[in-house]
């Protein structure tokens, strides 16, 4: 198996009997393998667990064949762009809602690639502050969102 982490992915797609074309393209964080496939949702899993499986095994072999090998992003029909939209409005609807109560709005629990998402759509906003805060028992953080004082 090459090192080239789009022929990775192509050839886990293949074992795993999913029928998918993989284009790559480079992004502000690496490269992106966009998956055409017909059977998406299979690919995306719930709330993107698989499809958040298929990233790391790939980087995680990319990387075993070459240190030097640069991390992709796996997304299938957009997926991850419209989450992460998703994401965003949500966090401007609650800086919203923490200035008309003015009180504090939890986020979450998040992972740590929507907390980054989160942080960063607020981050512009100078009367709003964000904090994460851990959740026992989990490796998720939920974010709170309130005014600055």
């Amino acid at each position: 198996m090459s090192s080239a982490p789009k022929t990775i992915l192509e050839e886990l797609l293949r074992h795993l009997g999913f029928q998918a074309v993989v284009e790559e393209t480079d992004n502000e964080h690496g490269k992106l393998l966009s998956i055409q496939c017909e059977e998406a949702g299979r690919l995306i899993g719930r709330q993107g667990s698989t499809l958040a499986d298929l990233q790391y095994i790939t980087n995680r072999m990319a990387f075993q064949r070459d240190p030097t090998a640069p991390k992709v992003t796996v997304d299938v029909g957009n997926y991850r762009g419209e989450a992460r939209e998703a994401l965003v409005r949500k966090a401007k609807e609650a800086s919203a809602k923490a200035r008309k109560l003015g009180d504090v709005v939890e986020l979450g629990p998040l992972n740590a690639s929507d907390r980054f998402v989160v942080h960063n759509a607020l981050k512009e906003e100078p009367d709003i502050s964000t904090e994460s805060i851990e959740v026992d028992g989990t490796p998720d953080k939920v974010i709170l969102v309130r005014l600055k004082r």
